[in-house]
Parts: C-alpha cells; structure tokens; sequence
C-alpha cells in the first residue's frame, strides 16, 4: 500500500447530466497521481483516492474548474490568540495556506483574526484550529460568522428566482400560442401579444439571461471535446429563437405579423427545464436525509473544564483530553471514559436497544447518546473525526457516494449519448425537409428541436446514484452501514450466511445458569463461599460466577489464602475453610470422590454449558455451570434467513459437542466446529469453491481474514474495530436480524434502480421516435423530459420509506 495514499471528497456544482460526471471521472482519472475517482451525480460529489506526494487537494480542484466546473468551499472565521507582531501573522497565514484542503486564508494583526476559506470535505475546523496551536498559537472559531454553504439551498432559491422571472415572461407567449389552434380561437388574444417584437422583446432575456446557464454550460463542454444536456437545450432553444428572429425580420419587409413564429418554444421550454431542475433539486436534497439525521444526533457545545474554569464551547473546539461536564439531560458531546459520576446512559441512536445502560468511573461513553439521570465528568478520548458517530457518518457519506457496478451500463451510454441524438436530430430534420414536407423549414425544425429536447439524459445519470443514496440511508437509520455501492449490490446475491459463535450467535459474555449442592450444604453459604474464592481469579468463567451471585444479594466472606492451578482450577482458604473449585482433574489431584456428580455434568456439558466442581474441605459439596447463552433474537433471526431460502451455517473453535448445543438452541443444523482462527477464512473459501455466494458474519479479530475473504463480511457492531474495518457491513445494533434486513434492503435497493433504469431507457428509447415522427411538440417534449428527471428521483425515494 502507498503511504502517501489519500482521500478527499469533494463537493461539485454545475452539472446538469450523466455526461457531466462521466466527464470529470474521466478528467480526474488521468490526472498523475490519481488512483480512482467517482463522480456521483445524485449526490453532485466527487470521492477521490490520490497520491500525496504527486498531488495536492488545490490541483485536484483546479482540474475540475478547467473542466467547466466548480468545487463548493465553506468560509469561517477564527478568533487568533498570541500574536505578537507582523511576522505572527504572515508564520499562521502560511502555515494554514499549506494545508491540503485549504483554499486561501488570510490573517489580520490588527483584528486578530483568520478568514479562512476550505474544503469541508477534506478538513475541518477543529483542524484549523489544530494546526494553529501547533504553530504556537490561540484559535477559536466564531460561531456566527461561519457560513456552513448549504449550496443546494442556495441553488433552489436561485432557480426558484428564474423560474417565477421566466413563467411570467413566457405566459403573454404561451398565451399567444394557445389562441392561434382552431379548438381555442374562442379565447381572446391581446393584439400586442401577436406582434413579433413584443414576442421578441418578451423571448429575448430568457434566452438569454435565464438561459444563460444552459450556453455556459454547452460552452464548456464543447471545450472540453464533450457535449452533456445543454448542448441539447442550447441546441434546440436557439434554432427555435434564432428562426423565429429571422422570421420577424422578414416580417418588416412583408409587412405582416400573422407569421407562425417560435418565440414561445424556446421561451416554455426554458421555463419548463429550469422547472425541473428546481423540483429534481428539492428531491435530490430529501435524499440526503439519513447524513442530516445522523448530523442532528451531535451536541452544538460541550462544557470543558480549563485552567480550573468551567466553560462552554464549540463542539469543534473539543481537544483530546479536556474534561467535560455532562448534566442530566444532556447529551455526550464526544467519545470519552467517566471519571466523576455515575448515570444511566440511553444509547438506542447507536445499539437500538432502549433500556438505558447502566454506567459508572472507567466506564466508556459514546458520542450523540444521551445522560439521563447523574452528572458525569468525561475526559475526552476521541474528538471530530475519530469519534464513532463521526465514523458512522463518514461510512453513509461514501457509500452514498460510491458506484454500483450496475451503474457502469449507465455511464457507458451516458458517454455516447448526446452526440448520437444530436446527428438523429439532423437526420430527422432533413428527412422531414427534403420527403415528409417538401421545402418546409419551419416543421422540420420543430421535430428537430423535439429531439433535442426529449433525449436529455438526465433521468438515466439519476437512475442509480439516486437509489444508492436512499437506499443506503435508509439501511443506515437502522443500524446497517453499507462500505459502497458494490456491497449494496452485491448482498441481495448471497446464497450461504456464516456465522461466527462467540459474540455473534451468542453474547460473548458467560453467565451463571445452574447451582447444584449436596443435601448437606446450605446453597446461599455454598455460594458465598464460592464467590469468595472466585472472586480472586481473573478467569472470565470466574467472573461470570461472581457476577451471578452478586445479583442474587449473597455476601462474599474473607479469603486468606488463594492459588489459581492452571488448567485445574483453583484452591483458596474461605472463612477457615479449603475450597477446590476446578474440573474433573482438580478433584482427581485431591482425590475427591465426585462420582454421583459426573452423570449430572456430562449432561449440562451436552447442552453447551461448562460445570465446575466444588469440595469444601475434601468433600464434594455442589456443581455450578456457566454458558454463553444465545442472544434472544438468535433463534428468530435464523429462522428469518432460513425462510429467505439462505444456507445459514456456524463456525466456531469451540468443541464439537458444545458447539452443536448451541446450535441448536439457535435453529441451525450445519456447524463446523474446533476451527482455529487462521482456517475460518479457508473454509469460507472452500464454500465458495462449491459455487456458493457467502456472507461471513464475526465481531472479534480472529474474525477478520474470513470477513475479508467472503464475498460479503458483516462486522456485529459492538465487536472489534479490526472486525469492522475488514468487513463490507457493518451492523451496529448486534443484533442477527439485522442480516436479514440487509439482504432486503439490497433487493429493494437493486429493484429500484432496475426500475429506474428501464424508465430512463425506455422514456429516451420511446421518446426520440415519437420525436421524430411529430408526435410531440418542442413545449411537451421539454414538460416530459423534466418529468422524467423527477419521477426517477421520486422513485427511489421511496426506499426511504422502507419498513425492517
């Protein structure tokens, strides 16, 4: 791997098609340096593997701006603490100039202040601020004057402008058009309305300052060797103008205003695209949802304690290390360990679960939950980008952004597209010119721009990244985070889910489930003595006795002597008493009879459990037994895959015997068991072999060469970051439903963006010959294809109303 291997995101403005990102991929793609890149359409971002130390984030950008493009920047200004003198300045105005991501900053002495202008997607505040402090320096960022450049708002009120300024230009042209049909000659049409230079005085500025968007645009593209949907626009409203000027002024020579002009073509169809625009921008913004829901769980400001003050800042400020005060009701604003307090934390934004969760001193809080009842002290562990929320986010935000292989016959066609319409449009136009209408210009002009018009490919560059956006998060707001758009696609394929036991199938943590005593002990004084002495060791199963007889109320009595036996057992003096607490070889050792035992421990070790024997002074005095027990949701989850006709199989490193009990508590027939950790992944690779299509599901580190190695892995949220980072899905809540709910959610996803893609095809492929054979009028040729835009976005919006 390159270690100067980096990833940027970066947000575009300016493309009206499919052609435009298949364009700027290709410019990025050869630029030196440059892994890969992806250009979303839906999401209007790029997302960008690049070498560091061949590129920078600046040439990046200024490669897409020479593409006929903009980068979308945020602007904030920061408070500078410090500074002495004019060379205090120029040190942090150099220094922040130099960061990848930054695109101008300016440091003012007398004003002790730093406007900065960067790419969000690359950096963040709290970098600023970082880099800042560590050129010696003070940053504080103001609040109010940070412009956060919601563009898209920005870009709906702007076209929303054009439009009413457009619609009110084109009625007096629409109206003239609708009194010239017979059917309507009954509605009175003012003479004004009729006379070419009113007609031209009304067409003019939409041609030409509303529709200005649309000449820019082909402008650059034809630049760039390319042509994209202005082209067409372009195209076909300036042949309509420009046909119709020459008309009027021919009219001055005719002395006549009864002439069929086209003013009201290209004006309607302006309006009508730029209509269509401005609804696929507002459905374009409700796609982006999940990213904002998952935004809005943050905390705005934390209260740190500093120099022995209690003071409230920007979140963004929040350093590793600062102590933070949380009250009840507040939320965590970072990722931290309590070191003051004790509350009950409601964690159901990130597991699902409802129950608030108990917690206390050297305990961990997550980001986004929400203290309940305690006032807590938390010193920051993780802050901005590393915090898990953060990292959540980060896994919506490029799965958003990323491909499905399916789009790629999108793009394919995409590429070819509008040069190919353009040469049916010419044909057409002959064709009606020289045989269908002999010498008359003006019809075939009219098909040709129909052409133009109707053949947009805007719906087809929507059809996939629009689901993908959805679809993903969608999934998201239930606890599954898809990698990319290949993972979404790929996961309605799986034939065969493995699951890993420990963790995954179970809870990964004994509990203590059966207490036996002879008839000659006292079972609360057995217990207690047991807890006593377990309660030295260190042994998880030790643990996992201590724990449950804690919860049964029992005290725990005075250990004077304590010795743990490897692979035995252990040996502790309680309360005057010997106790051996161990297996079948530690009472052998110490030639304790325990035969009336064994019959009632081989059958507890057939249903998964493990039983440990206890002597007090030589004597066998009861059995107890601790299982991993399965999730409560385990058993009902397979069924669920089951029924989805998926092989549902358990690997585990346990024994065979406990392996198939906890098998089939669970409902699964097939186990592969006493597998260590390195062959997980090559049985997962002997499934493969037999042609099947697997899906690893683990949570630990041993897990991690088999999530890598399937054709899709899914991490259990709650399990290692390793796990996570190997596997394709991860699923946050822990819980085996949420595999199901997985594989729906890609068979959702996929049927929509078939959906979209028949559609978008079919709308084009049925479109250009009704074009051609006069069957659609420039104006409804403009209303339809602004329509097929929008209700290609509106169907995968739907996924966002998916029930799991």
């Amino acid at each position: 791997m390159i270690q100067s291997l980096k990833e940027t995101n970066l947000q575009i403005s300016g493309m009206t098609c499919a052609a435009c990102a298949t364009r700027i991929e290709k410019g990025l793609n050869k630029l030196e340096g440059v892994q890969t890149a992806t250009v979303n359409l839906a999401l209007e971002k790029s997302a960008i593997k690049y070498d560091s130390e061949k590129l920078k984030v600046e040439d990046i950008e200024k490669k897409i701006r020479d593409l006929g493009y903009d980068v979308v920047t945020e602007k904030a200004e920061f408070d500078i603490t410090g500074m002495t003198c004019a060379a205090c300045s120029t040190r942090i105005e150099k220094g922040l100039n130099k960061l990848d991501g930054i695109v101008k900053a300016n440091v003012n002495l007398a004003l002790e202040k730093a406007t900065v202008e960067y790419n969000g997607s690359a950096l963040t505040a709290s970098d600023i601020i970082k880099k800042v402090e560590n050129l010696g320096y003070g940053a504080h960022i103001k609040e109010d004057a940070k412009e956060t450049s919601d563009y898209r708002q920005k870009e709906i009120k702007k076209q929303s402008r054009k439009f009413i300024v457009s619609a009110i230009l084109s009625l007096p042209l629409l109206w003239a058009m609708v009194g010239h049909f017979t059917f309507t000659s009954f509605i009175w049409v003012p003479e004004a309305f009729m006379n070419p230079w009113v007609q031209l005085a009304l067409a003019t500025p939409v041609q030409f300052i509303i529709g200005a968007q649309f000449y820019i645009g082909a402008y650059k593209a034809l630049k760039n060797k390319s042509a994209n949907m202005d082209v067409l626009v372009a195209l076909g409203t300036s042949a309509a103008y420009f046909y119709s000027l020459y008309l009027s002024i021919m009219s001055i020579s005719m002395g006549t205003h009864s002439l069929e002009l086209y003013y009201e073509t290209s004006a309607v169809l302006i309006t009508l695209i730029i209509l269509g625009k401005l609804f696929e921008a507002k459905a374009k913004g409700r796609s982006s949802e999940a990213i904002k829901k998952l935004m809005g769980l943050q905390a705005k400001t934390a209260t740190v304690e500093r120099n022995g003050q209690e003071l409230e800042i920007p979140l963004e400020e929040v350093i590793v290390g600062d102590i933070i005060y949380i009250k009840p009701g507040e939320k965590i604003p970072v990722d931290g360990k309590i070191i003051e307090g004790n509350s009950a934390i409601d964690e159901s934004m990130l597991t699902g679960e409802s129950v608030p969760v108990d917690k206390s001193i050297g305990d961990e809080v997550i980001g986004a939950t929400l203290n309940k009842n305690g006032f807590l002290k938390v010193e920051a562990k993780k802050v901005g980008r590393d915090t898990a929320l953060a990292q959540i986010i980060k896994v919506v935000e490029e799965a958003q952004g990323s491909k499905a292989p399916i789009q790629r016959l999108a793009d394919k066609i995409s590429g070819i597209f509008v040069p190919i319409v353009v040469g049916i449009a010419v044909i057409a136009f002959i064709i009606w010119y020289m045989w269908v209408a002999p010498g008359d210009f003006a019809e075939a002009l009219e098909k040709m721009i129909a052409i133009l018009v109707i053949a947009c490919p805007c719906a087809l560059g929507l059809a996939t990244p629009t689901s993908i956006m959805a679809g993903s998060g969608r999934a998201a707001e239930f606890g599954i985070l898809f990698k990319g758009g290949e993972h979404l696609e790929m996961t309605h394929r799986i034939s065969t889910v493995v699951l890993d036991k420990t963790g995954t199938v179970t809870n990964g943590t004994p509990v203590l489930t059966d207490v036996f005593t002879n008839e000659l002990v006292d079972e609360n004084e057995f217990l207690s003595l047991v807890a006593s002495a377990e309660k030295q060791s260190e042994h998880p199963l030790a643990q996992a006795i201590v724990q449950g007889i804690k919860e049964k109320g029992i005290p725990l009595k005075n250990v004077t002597e304590f010795e743990a036996i490897p692979g035995f057992g252990i040996k502790a003096m309680v309360d005057g008493k010997e106790l051996l607490v161990g297996t079948r070889k530690l009472m052998n050792k110490y030639n304790v009879h325990v035969e009336a035992a064994l019959a009632q421990m081989d059958d507890m070790e057939r249903v998964g459990k493990t039983a440990m024997l206890t002597a007090i002074n030589g004597q066998y005095a009861g059995t107890v037994a601790v299982a991993d027990t399965i999730k409560e949701t385990s058993k009902m989850a397979i069924s669920r895959l089951k029924n989805m006709g998926l092989d549902v199989i358990m690997i585990t490193g346990d024994n065979q015997q406990t392996a198939e009990a906890i098998a089939k508590q669970a409902g699964i027939v097939h186990v592969i068991a006493e597998v260590l950790p390195e062959g997980k992944a090559a049985e997962i690779k002997k499934l493969q072999e037999q042609g099947k299509k697997v899906a690893m599901v683990g949570d630990g580190i041993n897990d991690a060469p088999a999530l890598a190695v399937a054709d899709i892995g899914m991490a259990i949220g709650t399990g290692t970051d390793v796990a996570m980072e190997a596997a394709d899905i991860t699923l946050i809540r822990g819980d085996l439903n949420s595999i199901a709910d997985a594989i729906f959610m890609s068979k959702k996803t996929i049927t929509n963006i078939k959906q979209n893609l028949f559609w978008a095809l079919a709308y084009n492929s049925l479109g250009i010959p009704f074009a051609a054979l006069g069957f659609l009028a420039p104006w409804l040729a403009g209303a339809a294809m602004a329509f097929s835009s929008v209700s290609v976005v509106l169907n995968a919006l739907r996924l966002q109303k998916v029930k799991l």
